[in-house]
């Protein structure tokens, strides 16, 4: 449930701050650490 959340929080931040080409590409930056970091999380805890 909590990951879900996350990519819900996620994808609503990303479709709402793309006013601007530069924003378009800080989102997809931002949404690609989001992601990482996630991924970081997932292994350390296995």
């Amino acid at each position: 449930m909590t990951k879900l959340l996350m990519i819900s929080t996620v994808l609503l931040a990303f479709l709402s701050g793309c006013h601007t080409v530069s924003g378009v590409g800080q989102d997809i930056k931002g949404g690609g650490h989001a992601v990482s970091h996630a991924a970081d999380k997932v292994h350390s805890e296995m």
